[in-house]
This record gives structure tokens, C-alpha cells and sequence, in this order.
């Protein structure tokens, strides 16, 4: 027996390793290939399986016990521990190697069956008391329990960590783990800072949802995953389980980064010391990330499902883990941007953009948006449909892509009528994008043949085309003939059906109140869309002006009619005189001397005559007088 009192230490000679007891050693532990030379008293004492397998042993009489420890938890350096602790010699725990120890206090059996407070009660109680009640030493257990987590996960190690890192999550942070580091000072539960002990009346800054985010991303791919899905069954919030997701996808998928904005704010930790970032594989973290994002909506997170699809598709993800992004997309595809879709191709392809992925993606909208069609074909307006916005959107944004991968001169045409037809005619009340990319199309494509032009060109339907674009189409001689005279003839169509909307309109506002035969809001549609509003606005300038002219012409007839009145009266009562001149003279005119009314005047006279004297007494009368009669 090496008496405990008297072991200075433990020496390694190359692959060896021996105790400075002054005694021979009567055991050798194999551990790794590392050979430790000790006695067995102080093993046996404290360690069952090596104790066990020592009795069995006694039957060969060997001189010297050789025990064999196949897949030692922590190796050499964790055995080393224990054989210390059996030697009596103090063992420091820490934060980084309990679990190890923990596990390899349970692989050696050392319970207190063989001594009381041995080394498996130690780890126990130094981890419960010490670890699990502090975020920054849990941290730091998990991250050093990867050597050994199939053997931590059945001592419910992990799990524990787990929950105990859930309930802080769940917490405010400045009230768990008091005292704690924070910021890199410590912080009393009143919420001040403290420093050297002493309260500074400070108080810390207030705590948000995303602190805990850079912790838990030093963690290991699997870990992480346990972590989370821990958290979930807990009641975290998902949208905080997405976040802490795509902080940590970003952190170790540097591809992300190009399709991604910059990290909004500060990284905010609350485990003010140095880890170790996690060695991960990509594709296995991807596949992962995949898995534990949940099912939500978003801007922000649309473009997050899009960058992570390009990576995917770099890395040659799992058919089911593509898949399963593709429809997370295709389910808030109306929350995509145009630079998003925009995925370029990866494989052997000729194409610039993959565009089978868009086709699949927006299956999947289709699919995930069942209900767009079930409106009534007879209603005008699609916005009658709760489904017709998003559609609309989609649509708008499917033939702004089929512009950009127009130009593409190794892009069949069959891809871009594919790519069309994917929506129903309803998601696209004009079909001016449309038209615009088919145009783009002919462009890059100039020796396309004119069966193939004419297939392309009946994805487009010409009663949906706006003047402006017909006017264009009816002049691009990309185009093959039918389609121009196609498009000539709807053009036709067009002007006349806005024409006959505008007159509607019109009749419609003239008339008194009564029902309305013809929507107006069909006939307004018309005339907005087909840019008829200064028609109708001029058309309503001139109505109000005929509308006065109508009424000056009404008080002229009246004026006129109470004229004739006057003079019928007249007439009847000086039925005896009906010279025209004592009508006159009734209305009280000023007549003009007959000559024969005139004094004869039988020689010559100089002066002037009786008539000359009457006219050059009243010109201005005379001719007011005289237009007057001629009127009548």
C-alpha cells in the first residue's frame, strides 16, 4: 500500500505514467495506449469496476493486475483525475471539466458504495450547486461535454443543462445567477452594478429578447438542435427561437452573409469570457437549421429562407431538406423581392438562374394558396377575393423575374412559357409585364422561329394590354404578323369599349337620380385604365358651358314670347288703327315724317328740311329705332 500522505505527484515517462510513492507498482491501467503504473489498493478502494475485474482476475495468480479501459470517457487526461482523487490528492472541479469527470466517476463505478463522498457525489453536487445555476458555467459544461455526450445524455446531464438554460431564457436576466457577469460587472438582484462588492447605484441597461443569442451559438450543431427543441417544448416564444436559428445559421454560413444585411445593433452577451467557436459541418448544419425553423411569415425571414436556399443549393443539401425550404418559400411568396429570386445556377446548367426552383416555388404558392380561385368568374373586380392581393403581388413579381432572365441567350423558350402560365389569368389584371418580358425575350433571342414567336406570344392576352402597350405592340416588328394584327384589332376593341364607358359615365351624371343599368365602377375601371380621364374631365367642362348656353337660350325665348303678347294685345284693342305706324307710336317709338306728311313747298328752299332736321336732331334714336323694326 502507497500511503496516501506520502505521494508527491505523478511523473510521464513517454507513453507512461508512474506515482511518486517510493513503492513498486503493482497495477497497470491501460487507457488510450498510455500505460499507468500504480497500486491497487488505492484503485480498488474507491473504484467498483476496476475492483470487479481484479477478483476476476486472483484465479491466474499473476504478479502484476493489467486492466484494459476501452473507451475511456475524457481519455488519459480525465483518468489522470480520477487516480488522483483514489491517491487522496485534491482535484479542482471546474465548469470545463466536470461533465468528463462526472462521466468518468460513472464509467469507474466510483459510487459510495466504495467510500463515502466519492468522486461521483463530488461531481454531482459541485454541478448542481455550481453549475446549474449559472448561465456562463453552463455554457461552458455543455460545450465541454461533446467528447463524452452519449454517456452525459444517459447520466440526464444535457437535459439538465438544457432546462436550466430554458428557465433563464425565460427569465430576466438580472435576477438568475446572482452574483452574475454581466457586461463585465456584477449586478446585485435589485438590478444595481456592483464593483469590488459595493453598490454603485448604477443600474444596468434593460434586458432584451435577443441577449442570449451569442452564448448559445458557441455550441455544437447537435447541441444546439437539443437546446432548441428543449426551449420549444419549455414555451419559449418561436419568433425567439427563429431569431437565436438564424443568428447562429449566420454565424457559421458565411454564404449568408451576401444575400443577408448586416447584423442589426450590438452583440449583446451576458457571459462576459472567451469560448470556443463550434467546429460544425455546413451541410449538416443547414440540414439542421432547415428542421428546427418554424413555420412563420415574414419579410425579414423570407429573404433569410432565400439566402439559405442558395446555400443549400452550393453545399448539395438533401433532396427533402431543398424541398422543404422551396415550400417554406412558396408559402410567403408575396413577401419575396425580385433579387431574391434571382438564384443563379450552381450546377453544370448553361442558364445563368435557375429557374426550376422558381417553378417549384411558386407551385408550392399555388398550393399553399388553394382558395385564390374560388371567387366568382362574373365579378370585375379581383379584389373581392381575400387571396387576390397576395396573387397579384406574386404575379408582378414572377414577370419582373421572366424580364431580368430574359436576356439570357441559352434560355428555352419553353422555360419562360412555363414560368408564365404557372398562374392562373386572374393574378394579372393587365398583361403589360408580361408582354414586356416576351418583348426582352425577342430581343436576346433574334433567330427564334415564328411557330416558335406564335407559342411564346399566346401566353399573353392582348384584351388585357393597356393603350400604351398596344400602341407598342402594334408597331414592334419582333412580333410576328397575326400577333400585330391581333393586337391591332383588341386595340380597336379597346378604344371603342372606353369610349362607350366614357359616354356612360357621362349620360349616367346628366341624368336625374334613378338606377344605374351599368356599374360605374366598370365604366370608371375602363376609362382609368385606358387613360380616358382628361376625355372626361373636358367632356364635363363643356357640359356645364352648354348647360348656361341652354339657359340664355330659355330666357331669350321667354323675353320673346312676352314681345308677341304685347303686340297681340295691341293689335285687338286698336283694331281700328293698325297702321303699322300707330302701333308705333303705342310702343311708344318716335316716327319718322312721311314726305308727303311734309308742308308743300313749291319753290326752292335753302334750309334745311323738316326730315333733315329730324334725323340730325336724334342720329343715335333714329338708327336704335330703325334696327328695332327690322327685327320684327
Amino acid at each position: 500500500m502507497a500511503p496516501a500522505g506520502k505521494v508527491s505527484g505523478f511523473r510521464r515517462e513517454g507513453n507512461d505514467w508512474f506515482c511518486n510513492a517510493g513503492l513498486p507498482s503493482d497495477i497497470t491501467v491501460v487507457v488510450d495506449g498510455i500505460n499507468f503504473h500504480l497500486h491497487k489498493f488505492p484503485l480498488i478502494s474507491k473504484c467498483g469496476k476496476i475492483a470487479r475485474e481484479y477478483e476476476e482476475s486472483q484465479s491466474n495468480h499473476e504478479k502484476i493486475f493489467t486492466a484494459v479501459l476501452e473507451e475511456f470517457p475524457g481519455g488519459p487526461d480525465t483518468f489522470l483525475i480520477a487516480v488522483k482523487f483514489c491517491y487522496g490528492v485534491r482535484v479542482e472541479l471546474t465548469p470545463r471539466n466536470v461533465v468528463v469527470v462526472y462521466c468518468a466517476a460513472d464509467y469507474l463505478e466510483m459510487t459510495d458504495e466504495y467510500g463515502e463522498g466519492n468522486l461521483i457525489s463530488k461531481s454531482e453536487s459541485f454541478f448542481h450547486k455550481n453549475i446549474l445555476r449559472n448561465w456562463k458555467d453552463c455554457i461552458l459544461a455543455l460545450q465541454s461535454s461533446e467528447p463524452v455526450m452519449s454517456r452525459a445524455e444517459k447520466l440526464q446531464i444535457l437535459n439538465k443543462c438544457f432546462n436550466a438554460l430554458s428557465m433563464m431564457v425565460c427569465t430576466d436576466p438580472s435576477l438568475f445567477g446572482w452574483p452574475m457577469m454581466m457586461y463585465g460587472s456584477l449586478q446585485s438582484p435589485g438590478g444595481s452594478i456592483l464593483w469590488n462588492g459595493i453598490n454603485t447605484g448604477a443600474r444596468i441597461r434593460s434586458s432584451e429578447s435577443d441577449w442570449w443569442f451569442e452564448d448559445i451559438s458557441y455550441l455544437s450543431v447537435s447541441l444546439f438542435e437539443k437546446l432548441m427543441k428543449t426551449m420549444e417544448a419549455k414555451g419559449i416564444r418561436p419568433e425567439n427561437l427563429a431569431g437565436a436559428t438564424m443568428y447562429y445559421a449566420r454565424k457559421y454560413l458565411p454564404g449568408l452573409g451576401r444575400w443577408q444585411g448586416g447584423q442589426s445593433g450590438k452583440t449583446r452577451t451576458v457571459a462576459s469570457f472567451s469560448l470556443t467557436p463550434a467546429t460544425v459541418d455546413q451541410r449538416v448544419l443547414l440540414e439542421s437549421i432547415a428542421k428546427l425553423l418554424p413555420e412563420k411569415k415574414g419579410k425579414s425571414f423570407c429573404r433569410f429562407l432565400l439566402g439559405l436556399l442558395r446555400v443549400a443549393l452550393i453545399l448539395g443539401v438533401s433532396h427533402a431538406c431543398k424541398d422543404s425550404l422551396e415550400r417554406r418559400i412558396g408559402m410567403q411568396l408575396e413577401l419575396a423581392t425580385l433579387d431574391g429570386l434571382l438564384i443563379p445556377t450552381y450546377s453544370d446548367s448553361d442558364t445563368l438562374y435557375n429557374t426550376d426552383c422558381v417553378e417549384r416555388i411558386i407551385h408550392y404558392f399555388m398550393s399553399s394558396e388553394s382558395g385564390i380561385t374560388s371567387f366568382s368568374p362574373s365579378s370585375f373586380d379581383l379584389e373581392t377575393s381575400p387571396s387576390s392581393g397576395p396573387l397579384r403581388k406574386v404575379a408582378k413579381l414572377i414577370d419582373g423575374y421572366i424580364a431580368e432572365v430574359a436576356s439570357d441567350v441559352n434560355l428555352k423558350p419553353g422555360k419562360i412559357r412555363a414560368l408564365a402560365v404557372a398562374l392562373p389569368e386572374s393574378s394579372r389584371p393587365l398583361h403589360d409585364g408580361l408582354y414586356r418580358a416576351v418583348d426582352i425575350y425577342f430581343k436576346a433571342h433574334p433567330w427564334l422561329s415564328e411557330k416558335d414567336k406564335e407559342e411564346l406570344c399566346n401566353v399573353i392576352d392582348y384584351q388585357k394590354l393597356s393603350i400604351d402597350a398596344c400602341a407598342h405592340a402594334s408597331q414592334n416588328d419582333r412580333l410576328p404578323l397575326r400577333v400585330v394584327l391581333q393586337v391591332l384589332f383588341f386595340e380597336q376593341m379597346q378604344l371603342r369599349t372606353a369610349l362607350a364607358g366614357c359616354l356612360h359615365v357621362l349620360d349616367a351624371e346628366s341624368a336625374p337620380a334613378g338606377p344605374l343599368t351599368v356599374p360605374g365602377d366598370m365604366a370608371g375601371q375602363i376609362v382609368q385604365r385606358d387613360g380616358w380621364v382628361t376625355v372626361v374631365r373636358e367632356n364635363q367642362v363643356l357640359k356645364v358651358d352648354m348647360e348656361r348656353m341652354r339657359s340664355r337660350v330659355g330666357e331669350l325665348e321667354e323675353e320673346f314670347s312676352k314681345i308677341k303678347q304685347e303686340m297681340k294685345k295691341v293689335t285687338k284693342s286698336h283694331s281700328t288703327l293698325s297702321s303699322p305706324r300707330l302701333v308705333a307710336k303705342k310702343l311708344g317709338f318716335k316716327l319718322i315724317p312721311r314726305p308727303s306728311d311734309a308742308q308743300p313747298d313749291t319753290g326752292e328752299s335753302t334750309g334745311p328740311t323738316p326730315r333733315a332736321s329730324v334725323e340730325q336732331a336724334c342720329p343715335p334714336r333714329h338708327s336704335r329705332h330703325r334696327k328695332s323694326f327690322s327685327l320684327f
